[in-house]
């Protein structure tokens, strides 16, 4: 149950937002015209897709993100119209349009995903500057998804060095030099796959105890207090300083797979909000993330499925 306590104050950070567009076609192949079904329009990217789901599920957020041009205009009517409440900073370029197309006589999902608009020195530092000139600094921050053309590595690292002097905890769930510039700094939370936790640790991760002992790294490092490795239909890692917990994947028919990390962030960050423990906030990751799994394309997950999943996500607790 939701605890009677504040809920904490959680901001979504999104450098990268996109029109994100879903259609289907009997087979993808090269040259031929592809005749498609109707298209999907939605707002995506890391951070808007968590404060979707964190908002379906009857949190509370601010997000934040650059948006320009005419696909920016169409992201702040649909952000507005499912009641995000979003600070956008004006961008010369033009928000990026990624696209899913689903292939009906497979069942393949093709995601093409633009690199999105480059950013000016001015336009990424004014986004650290508008986050430092916060009167109410959040209690969680959390930045997700990918880094523009133009913005610099380490720039998640200065989120993350951000954090520290307001006394705001960082959960982050991006990939590459990005990720391992920003860890390099401290996080609080973050949310890898398996392949972002090889790309991380530098060699081949091929058994259950080999990205164990990886994600436990992390933690005492110190590089994040709490490590949640996401690992499809193998399941979720939980490693905190207290232990190393698994849960199984649930046996769901997956309709698409888009978006199902970020709906695991959203879920888990909902509960953190309301109070609940860290492992009740990785439990309700769990069924939220599943519940992407039932939602076509860019769909993310609805607060009905991750509520009946709840009950069916058990946690085991290893012996290290």
């Amino acid at each position: 149950m939701p605890s009677t306590a504040t809920p904490l104050r959680v901001l979504c950070l999104t450098m990268n937002p996109s029109v994100d567009l879903a259609t289907r076609t009997l087979q993808v192949v090269p040259t031929h015209k592809l005749r498609c079904d109707a298209t999907q329009h939605d707002a995506g990217g890391g951070g808007v897709n968590v404060a979707r789901v964190l908002t379906r599920l009857g949190g509370t957020c601010q997000a934040l993100c650059p948006a320009g041009g005419p696909s920016g205009e169409w992201l702040k009517q649909r952000m507005a119209d499912e009641g995000l409440l979003t600070t956008y900073l004006p961008l010369e370029g033009e928000t990026r349009v990624s696209f899913t197309v689903h292939e009906a006589a497979t069942g393949s999902e093709f995601r093409f995903v633009m690199p999105g608009p480059a950013l000016s020195d001015a336009e990424w530092r004014g986004c650290l500057q508008h986050l430092s000139d916060l009167d109410d600094f959040p209690d969680l921050l959390v930045a997700s998804g990918s880094l523009p053309p133009g913005v610099p590595v380490d720039f998640y690292a200065q989120v993350a060095q951000l954090c520290q002097a307001r006394g705001g905890r960082l959960v982050l769930d991006g990939s590459g030099p990005a990720l391992a510039a920003a860890l390099a700094e401290g996080v609080y939370l973050v949310k890898p796959n398996l392949r972002e936790l090889v790309e991380l640790a530098g060699q081949p991760l091929e058994s259950t105890e080999q990205w164990q002992a990886a994600a436990r790294g992390l933690v005492e490092t110190g590089s994040a207090e709490v490590v949640a490795l996401t690992l499809g239909h193998l399941g979720a890692v939980l490693v905190t300083r207290e232990g190393v917990w698994t849960a199984n994947a649930l046996p769901v028919k997956v309709v698409s797979a888009v978006g199902a990390g970020d709906s695991f962030v959203g879920g888990l960050v909902w509960a953190l909000q309301q109070g609940q423990t860290m492992l009740d906030a990785f439990a309700w990751g769990m069924s939220a993330g599943t519940g992407a799994l039932l939602s076509a394309s860019t769909g993310l997950c609805c607060a009905e499925d991750a509520v009946q999943l709840r009950g069916q996500v058990h946690l085991h607790r290893l012996t290290i």
